[in-house]
């Protein structure tokens, strides 16, 4: 990682009592956020082949059943949180795909919500199941990178999840996707906005929009005119069906969830603010307190 402010937060407050140890490739990335003790330059793969032997087996029983901890309550604010009011929110779809996957397809992301979405509600239970760019931003990663998976595994599902800004990108790679003949699903989380930076307009600046409302194409049509079977989801009891028809629908199939537009990704932690300061999604208050 390159300890940018979504890692560090406050630098003043950041790993205060941490070693930092810092593998780097790039000498001018060194110290350059945060001071490391410990620079190491070289290749990751061969510094840490050459680390390995000489560190000690520890047991990490403890801090392993602190992670499961967090796990479970970001899943507990999550089950708790999403209402049922008949609104299709992207975790709600993104679930379902996994569930329809039973977690073995290879998942492909573009850059946004859907992108950190994919990671909290698709459970990746196995290696090398997860395909996205991290922090680098680069939307319009998806569809290429999903072609790319194709090519190395065309024996795997191929779910690309995709949202409305991020795929407009790089949409025009459809017709390489039906060029090639790739049995790639499409998921298009579609809010209508660019949605991380519209959470921050919405979280700091009152919902002050600006240059964060999409106007996007008919994906549904987009894709027919490529010759790729598209169904528009918009409501949370059409997802299963919507998600079994592409699962058993040979090559391409492009699925458009219209999903809540102002939904927001949890946790964040704002601008210079400490780790410990994060926003944490609310809990739905019960029926009883309310």
């Amino acid at each position: 990682m390159r300890f940018d402010d979504r890692v560090t937060g406050n630098l003043r407050t950041y790993a205060p009592r941490a070693r930092k140890i810092h593998v780097e490739i790039d000498p001018s990335e060194v110290h350059k956020n945060v001071e490391v003790d410990v620079p190491l330059m070289g290749d990751l793969k061969t510094v840490l082949t050459d680390l390995i032997p000489m560190v000690d087996e520890c047991d990490h029983e403890a801090w392993l059943a602190q992670i499961a901890g967090w796990r479970a309550e970001t899943d507990e604010r999550s089950i708790m949180y999403w209402p049922d009011d008949g609104k299709l929110y992207a975790a709600h779809a993104i679930r379902d795909i996994w569930q329809a996957t039973q977690g073995d397809a290879i998942v492909v992301t573009g850059v946004g919500q859907h992108q950190m979405w994919t990671a909290q509600y698709y459970r990746f239970e196995q290696p090398y199941r997860l395909i996205t760019s991290g922090g680098a931003g680069t939307m319009g990663f998806g569809l290429p990178a999903a072609l790319g998976a194709w090519f190395a595994h065309k024996e795997r599902d191929i779910w690309l999840i995709d949202g409305d800004g991020s795929f407009q990108m790089t949409q025009a790679e459809l017709s390489t996707l039906v060029q090639e003949g790739a049995n790639i699903k499409i998921a298009i989380m579609n809010n209508h906005f660019l949605g991380m930076v519209r959470q921050w307009q919405e979280f700091f600046f009152d919902k002050r929009y600006a240059a964060t409302p999409m106007t996007s194409p008919d994906f549904v049509k987009l894709a027919d005119a490529h010759g790729i079977p598209g169904l528009r989801v918009e409501s949370p009891s059409e997802v299963v069906a919507a998600v079994k028809f592409a699962e058993q629908t040979p090559g391409p199939v492009l699925l458009e969830f219209v999903v809540e537009k102002e939904e927001s990704v949890y946790p964040m932690v704002p601008t210079g603010a400490d780790l410990d300061q994060m926003i944490r999604r609310p809990v739905k208050p019960s029926a009883a307190s309310s």
